[in-house]
């Protein structure tokens, strides 16, 4: 029981450590990459840098797609989209 005891503190840190920071961020990296892959046409989202647009083309060949914004059309990996904001663009405004 001794030899037990010695590690169960560095067992519990672990096991916080899995709880705390390791599985939101896995399960994130999950909804980011079904965010991307649901993507379509007509879809007004935000890229991390903060462009605004709307997607006119997607790519599965090299999983890109074309937005256009007022400067004109700009071609972004889908990555560089980012989920929460584009999510915020879409849903409607409470008052």
């Amino acid at each position: 029981m001794g030899d037990i005891g010695q590690f169960l503190p560095m067992i519990l840190i672990f096991v916080v450590a899995y709880f705390f920071m390791i599985r939101p961020q896995m399960k994130r990296q999950k909804d980011e990459k079904k965010f991307a892959a649901e993507l379509k046409k007509g879809d007004r989202v935000i890229t991390k840098s903060g462009l605004h647009g709307k997607i006119v083309e997607l790519s599965e060949k090299d999983f890109s797609c074309v937005l256009e914004t007022m400067a004109g059309k700009l071609r972004f990996d889908r990555s560089a989209i980012s989920m929460e904001m584009s999510k915020k663009l879409a849903a409607p405004e409470k008052k």
